[in-house]
């Protein structure tokens, strides 16, 4: 079975869609097809039906791909590797993903891609704006703090860390001398990530504390923002701990009492597999990976 119509039938069956398998690949879509008749005739079965959005795999396929489509991911990125080791992996590599992540994490695990002659450019995103920048082929490597959903896609989880709940040290003592806690924070000012309160719910529901659904007063993508007010004297809010220590330490912050616990937030390196077969890729994942250990 060739592996060249095996990685052609896995596109299909990620994207259900020959022509977006064939730009992916850099095939035209007569190829495409082809590759996908002849390995019919191997396995002996139907592997597509067309419909009037693409393609929908059978039965049969999506067995198939089950079966070999992690492998044949690992044994490209492995291939891959091997090349990076003996070529040259200079070029650009585009990575997107969280503003304050990017900023206070990721940028120094990028060092020995930089030292090593790559060019990065970092962009910055929503959960939505990294899956569609990958997938769309405008960047090569992503990192959310939300699992992937879209089945186009791979993850590895690279750095967990806790989330906080913060305030100025002026905030923090009105909040914790309030006869009534709950009363107190549900009228304090609420800074979040995001309308959603993704941040802010997950700490709420496992304290038990019990607020009626509030508007956020500020709403930022990038949680330096938020930092910045709180420190300022203004609300409360949830941040990574990695944005929030020193300032603990120094006396600008404070953190709100948590009767039950705090959370771990992780954040994940994503691509799309097909990126892989680029040997700068593949290497800056590589050498991602090994640093997950990481962790705050």
């Amino acid at each position: 079975m060739s592996l060249t119509r095996m990685r052609t039938f896995i596109e299909v069956f990620r994207q259900n869609s020959i022509n977006k398998a064939a730009k992916s690949l850099n095939l035209t879509q007569p190829a495409v097809s082809q590759h996908i008749a002849a390995l019919e005739v191997v396995v002996g079965y139907p592997l597509f039906e067309r419909s009037s959005s693409g393609v929908v795999p059978t039965a049969a396929a999506t067995e198939l791909a089950l079966e070999i489509g992690d492998k044949l991911d690992a044994a490209e990125a492995a291939l891959a590797a091997a090349r990076a080791r003996s070529m040259d992996i200079t070029g650009v590599l585009q990575v997107v993903g969280h503003a304050d992540f990017l900023a206070e994490i990721l940028s120094e695990q990028l060092l020995p891609l930089l030292e090593s002659g790559i060019k990065v450019r970092m962009h910055t995103g929503s959960r939505e704006i990294v899956t569609s920048m990958l997938l769309e082929g405008h960047c090569d490597l992503g990192v959310s703090a939300y699992p992937v959903i879209d089945n186009r896609l791979k993850s590895e989880k690279i750095y967990t860390t806790r989330a906080l709940p913060v305030a100025s040290p002026a905030v923090a003592e009105r909040l914790n001398n309030a006869a009534d806690f709950t009363q107190a924070i549900s009228e304090e000012p609420l800074l979040t990530y995001n309308l959603e309160l993704t941040l802010i719910d997950r700490w709420l529901t496992k304290n038990r504390i019990n607020i009626d659904r509030v508007t956020p007063s500020m709403v930022s993508l990038d949680l330096r923002a938020l930092r910045k007010l709180v420190i300022c004297g203004y609300g409360w809010t949830i941040l990574p701990e990695f944005l929030c220590t020193e300032h603990l330490h120094s006396g600008k912050l404070a953190q709100l009492p948590s009767p039950i616990g705090t959370h771990e937030i992780d954040y994940y390196l994503i691509w799309l597999p097909s990126a892989l077969r680029t040997a700068r890729v593949a290497h800056a994942r590589q050498l991602l990976l090994n640093q997950k250990t990481l962790s705050q």
